[in-house]
């Protein structure tokens, strides 16, 4: 029994290092070239269709939990039968003190929040000067001729002398007019229409005397991240794939083998974004840790190739010789720890959370990718990186 398993494990062995045999032939010449060119257009088309991610939610409700879940059903009823909604932007206006009794202020106000009510995207808007009409009208016995700011100070101040500070309109001296703009929901488009119109409107018709400004409300803190996360998304990758290269470079001191490393790297964000346009996924604060992770844990498995091929060159094989036995050493290796961490984070895909299992998905296509690329693309750009060797 013994010397049948010794024989078992012997013929195992010999398929795997035939296997292995076969996958180095993606390092000979006319294959590599053929192979890196399919990559590279393939990195064309992805890198066209990462340029259309959106950054932030793409979903109403909150995009955390299942579409089907007790909160985002309630939120969508919500949203659809009040003119209220869950989410909300406050747009300030800042002015001089008692500026809630100046005319000229009011009424500038009074057209903001018109401006703000035909935007689309919002439900509806509560300001100041929305309020101080109804109730100037409300003293007139409710006549609608009188839904009106009135010109006369004493009157404006009767009109807003209602309005507590505790409804958050305005504060106590009526420098600061907050209006509250209720959105149908959070998304990305959504939110790119109302802070652009807050925007145009403070750039066409803001004053020394008055200015809006953003924002506040859960929907204002999102259009912040968002713009930040903008901003950040490019600089994030390049620190990333800079702290790669500067690494891989002290390690190995050498530019091709950084080059090597490097590329497949940058194939799989690519792709990793393409997917997240496919899967309806956003970058956020949330999302975008999650593709630099991805990129910098894929390094380990060009590391493991090229420091079996570096040992085999030193050895004086060439170039053929020294991939195919670096595969047979490292390939399985590669293939054990792709798939180990593929699988673990496959699971979360069944995550009640929505957020949880697109991320599974998204980390497990990148482990793979990532594994992929290493036995089979990497070796190809080396064969053309070391063509004089």
């Amino acid at each position: 029994p013994r010397s049948g398993y010794r024989e078992r494990v012997a013929r195992r062995k010999e398929k795997t290092v035939a296997f292995w045999h076969k996958v180095a032939l993606v390092a000979r010449p006319g294959l590599a070239k053929g192979l890196v060119i399919v990559c590279a257009g393939l990195f064309v088309l992805g890198f066209y269709q990462a340029a259309r991610v959106e950054v932030g939610d793409l979903h109403q409700g909150v995009p955390e939990l299942r579409p089907g879940s007790r909160y985002n059903k309630d939120t969508a009823i919500i949203t659809e039968n009040f003119n209220l909604g869950v989410d909300v932007l406050i747009a300030f206006t800042e002015t001089v003190k008692d500026g809630s009794v100046d005319y000229e202020v009011m009424e500038l106000l009074d057209r903001f929040e018109w401006h703000m009510k035909n935007v689309e995207g919002v439900k509806s808007v509560l300001g100041l000067a929305g309020m101080a009409r109804k109730i100037n009208s409300g003293y007139s016995e409710g006549n609608l001729k009188w839904q009106v700011l009135p010109f006369n100070r004493a009157m404006l101040a009767q009109a807003v002398g209602r309005v507590e500070t505790s409804t958050g309109l305005t504060n106590l001296d009526g420098s600061v007019l907050p209006v509250m703009v209720f959105l149908e929901d959070h998304k990305a488009e959504t939110l790119r229409n109302v802070v652009a119109a807050v925007k145009s409107f403070d750039g066409e018709h803001g004053q020394e005397k008055v200015r809006f400004r953003l924002a506040g409300g859960n929907a204002g803190i999102m259009a912040a991240s968002n713009e930040v996360v903008r901003e950040a998304q490019f600089p994030i990758l390049i620190y990333v794939f800079a702290a790669v290269i500067l690494l891989c470079f002290v390690s190995f001191r050498s530019v091709k083998i950084v080059i090597c490393i490097v590329l497949p790297l940058a194939l799989v964000s690519v792709l990793a974004h393409t997917l997240m346009l496919w899967m309806d996924i956003g970058l956020k604060t949330s999302t975008l840790p999650v593709v630099a992770l991805g990129v910098g844990e894929g390094v380990d498995y060009g590391i493991y190739l090229f420091s079996c091929f570096l040992a085999q060159r030193r050895k004086g094989l060439a170039f053929t010789e020294a991939m195919d036995a670096a595969m047979t050493q490292a390939g399985s290796a590669i293939v054990f720890t792709g798939l180990t961490l593929s699988v673990g984070v496959g699971t979360w895909a069944f995550s009640a959370l929505q957020f949880q299992a697109d991320m599974g998905i998204l980390l497990m296509f990148m482990f793979l990718m990532n594994m992929v690329f290493a036995i089979v693309l990497l070796p190809a750009i080396a064969r053309l990186v070391f063509r004089s060797e």
